[in-house]
């Protein structure tokens, strides 16, 4: 094996219970949070997540070191994506929130199921090993049990850049044409941001030029983006559904900063909302979460960015009132937020509709703050959300990343104490979320 990273103590790195596989001891913690605090203060908000783990993926196109800042190196996610760097044979380095990777060293290109079953967003190292090294074997990936999330687009993307691919005892199995992939036009039958990340690093080493129609927009996909230009891609169209990238013989290292946690950011805004009072977030920004920031204006909360940061607030005076979402790909309502607004909108005066079109069952939180006291009907990919008076503290159950969040900010208003177990979930995507809200006023501990 190869020397452990220096980054992150990877035995913080829990098996997911979807996965039938018991959680270590560390997962078993709780939170426990004694509701009826107002939240007033500065929280300061980590690099994205869903970028970090990205571009972790594409330092593999590259002999060069890619040093990255601002990244989230506290989370469970990255540990697992540390982890299987160093399985393949790179160095990755760091303290605080840089890390440092350098990919010249890579002596294998397998991605293990004991690793990539962890977390979904390990099936990102497919395109860039096949690109650099002309093969690859990645087992099937993991992650939360909220959907499907198949993998198919990315394979028959894959396939028609010139790659063999078949699928035998839970492994990916591709193989290059000689002389490498070859640029094609792939039209994306519906807007995937996996697919689109791993499609538009492969093309960056491949022959020729590529075009992604139907391309997502995400802004995490505009971040990678422009890591990649900044290693020497050539990639024209970030921001739009159709991204062309003009393939290079090789890619050198970069220095790049991480984007904002717009999710994280989006999350702390609804917590404030809920509970009432005025939180400033450090280093972040309304750009990119604007639908949901409308929205959350609409039901009562007051919204502004100030410099680097945004300033929400929400007189505890002012009822919130309920009303309707659905999510949609960027710049539409994030399916990522769709748990903590429903949260909300459980203490909101009137009724609201949230409908969800991203994931097919991603409604698993609402039993648990049913057992809270929220009143929730759920139709199909639909649930009517009927306000009540107050939420009761309650024993729940996690069951993913957003959903763990949303039982979270349910406890921050509820009467009573609010248990929350498996939260192993939570840790996968929010740094020291105990810590950033006992700062800024809530009664909360790790149990």
């Amino acid at each position: 094996m190869n020397k452990p990273s220096k980054i992150i103590d990877l035995s913080h790195s829990a098996a997911l219970d979807v996965q039938g596989v018991a959680p270590s001891a560390s997962a078993l913690d709780k939170i426990k949070v004694i509701g009826g605090q107002q939240l007033n203060g500065i929280i300061p908000i980590s690099g994205a997540k869903n970028c970090a783990l990205k571009l972790m993926c594409a330092s593999i196109l590259t002999e060069e070191t890619l040093r990255l800042e601002n990244m989230p190196n506290s989370l469970r996610d990255i540990a697992s994506q540390v982890e299987l760097l160093d399985y393949l044979g790179c160095t990755v380095e760091g303290e605080g929130d840089i890390m440092a990777i350098n990919a010249g060293t890579i002596t294998t290109q397998t991605a293990p199921y004991d690793i990539v079953r962890k977390m979904r967003g390990s099936i990102l190292v497919l395109g860039p090993l096949l690109a650099r090294f002309g093969h690859a074997k990645v087992s099937l990936p993991g992650g939360c049990a909220i959907g499907t999330r198949p993998v198919d687009m990315h394979i028959k993307a894959l396939e028609e850049m010139g790659a063999q691919i078949t699928l035998e005892e839970g492994y990916i199995n591709a193989k290059a044409p000689k002389g490498g992939l070859q640029g094609a036009k792939i039209l994306f039958p519906k807007v995937s941001v996996g697919a689109t990340e791993n499609l538009m690093m492969a093309a960056t080493l491949a022959k020729g030029a590529t075009v992604l129609a139907n391309a997502a927009r995400e802004p995490e996909i505009n971040d990678l983006g422009e890591c990649l230009i900044a290693m020497g891609a050539k990639i024209e169209g970030l921001g739009t559904d159709t991204i062309r990238i003009e393939g290079v013989p090789s890619l050198g290292g970069a220095h790049h900063r991480v984007i904002a946690d717009r999710i994280e950011t989006g999350t702390y805004m609804i917590a404030t909302g809920m509970t009432g009072g005025q939180v400033r977030l450090e280093n972040t920004s309304i750009d990119h979460i604007n639908s949901a920031v409308a929205l959350m204006c609409q039901a009562g909360m007051s919204v502004e960015q100030d410099g680097l940061d945004v300033i929400v607030a929400r007189d505890i005076n002012t009822p919130l009132k309920g009303i309707d979402i659905m999510t949609e790909p960027h710049p539409g309502f994030p399916t990522d937020l769709q748990a903590q607004f429903m949260a909300m909108l459980t203490i909101a005066d009137g009724a609201g509709m949230v409908t969800e079109t991203i994931f097919e069952n991603r409604f698993m939180h609402v039993p648990e703050l049913s057992r809270m006291g929220a009143d929730i009907s759920v139709q199909g990919n639909s649930a009517i959300i009927r306000g009540v008076k107050k939420l009761t503290g309650a024993e729940v159950m996690a069951t993913d990343l957003r959903a763990s969040v949303a039982l979270v900010l349910a406890g921050l208003v509820a009467e009573g104490e609010t248990t929350v177990n498996r939260i192993y979930h939570l840790e996968r995507g929010y740094e020291n979320i105990v810590g950033k809200l006992g700062g800024v006023g809530a009664r909360i501990q790790k149990a």
